[in-house]
């Protein structure tokens, strides 16, 4: 218990998977994934596309293998990433025994949609053989017609029981290297489902809102789902599923969890909406911070305050602040405590360079304590 308790999260205990190299489960941080949308036969846009997502900060990144070009490429694929390949694999078991000898860290599949119960325990034999897990994704589209017919519409229970029929094609195999997911674009329906298998199992959940929307419609959809539920403690990886570029779904992922302080990347800025009473054009500035401050990697908190009313209050929460004043003359707190002050033509490349060298101060000391331990 923290002094805060009220900002406590007590985490669902789960069993804990690797993928690749990354940690999924247990007591390991919450994952950010995302998923490619290049075609995968083509090397370079798919290894560039990645490229970006591994510096927005994806620890997890999946790729579509729909056709033997596809599982061809991603040998080349995996080779060139930083992070854990998951291989997405739909219906022909063909392809996820070519993921996994290409080197795929994870398989995306459904179990019962790949054929008999021998063609799974293929696919298995070929996961263990290559160190590959799997994630079982079951979504509220794509339901078997039997749940369809049994429950009458996608539910909570349709999906769960989906979900635990998958599983148990893999258990059956002695196979237990697994995470999966109830998705719905639904948000009440996801909740409701990640909620109940939450429950019924002890294995990684992987969060989403499936086809949530577009940027700004996506992000209020995920940030309410997936939010409600890493706030009861449910989810070990997430990825926000939006129409827009991937590396945007590795963002918004890290926002969502930045605002519940489960993990933290980057800048997380503090600002106020804006009013009559701002000293200096706030949106725009925060426009113009963010973009400028998108390298910085090292956690830390930055407060931008058009005025004196919530500003001091602010600053004192956060490692930087800036609070407007009168005639151009804004007031600048390290540490919470009001240092100097700084005028508005200089104000941003001041507060950036303030930004940058707080975060080297932050590494130089996280580097001695790691030499010390």
């Amino acid at each position: 218990m923290s002094i805060r308790p009220w900002r406590d999260i007590v985490r669902r205990p789960s069993r804990q998977i690797m993928v690749g190299n990354v940690a999924v489960g247990g007591d390991a941080p919450v994952t950010v994934q995302t998923m490619t949308n290049t075609v995968t036969a083509d090397v370079k846009a798919t290894i560039d596309q990645i490229r970006r997502c591994e510096e927005a900060g994806a620890d997890i990144i999946r790729v579509s293998c729909p056709d033997e070009e596809s599982t061809t490429a991603l040998r080349q694929i995996v080779r060139a990433a930083r992070v854990p390949i998951v291989a997405d694999i739909h219906f022909h078991y063909k392809r996820a025994l070519e993921a996994a000898d290409a080197g795929a860290a994870c398989l995306r599949i459904n179990p019962g949609n790949i054929g008999s119960e021998a063609r799974v325990a293929e696919v298995v034999r070929a996961a263990k053989a290559n160190g590959c897990s799997m994630r079982i994704g079951v979504n509220a589209g794509s339901l078997e017609r039997d749940l369809l017919e049994k429950y009458g519409e996608p539910c909570p229970e349709a999906l769960v029981e989906s979900a635990l029929d998958h599983i148990r094609l893999l258990e059956d195999q002695d196979f237990r290297e697994y995470k999966v997911a109830v998705k719905a674009s639904d948000v009440f329906l996801a909740v409701a489902a990640y909620q109940q298998l939450a429950e019924a199992v002890d294995c990684p959940l992987h969060l989403g809102i499936t086809e949530a929307g577009g940027a700004r419609g996506g992000t209020v959809k995920s940030a309410i789902g997936i939010g409600s539920l890493l706030w009861f403690g449910i989810g070990d990886t997430i990825r926000v599923s939006l129409s827009a570029e991937p590396e945007e779904e590795v963002r918004v992922g890290y926002e969502i969890l930045k605002s519940l302080g489960i993990r933290n990347r980057g800048v997380r800025v503090v600002s106020c909406p804006s009013c009559a009473r701002q000293g200096f054009d706030v949106i725009r500035t925060v426009q113009i911070l963010e973009d400028r401050l998108s390298h910085i990697r090292t956690p830390l908190s930055l407060s931008v305050l058009g005025c004196v009313v919530n500003g001091p209050g602010e600053a004192r929460e956060t490692d930087i602040g800036i609070t407007g004043g009168g005639n151009g003359k804004h007031m600048v707190y390290l540490s919470g405590v009001t240092d100097h002050h700084v005028q508005d033509a200089d104000m941003i490349d001041h507060i950036v360079k303030l930004v940058e060298a707080k975060a080297a101060e932050i590494e130089a000391a996280d580097a001695v304590a790691t030499a010390a331990e």
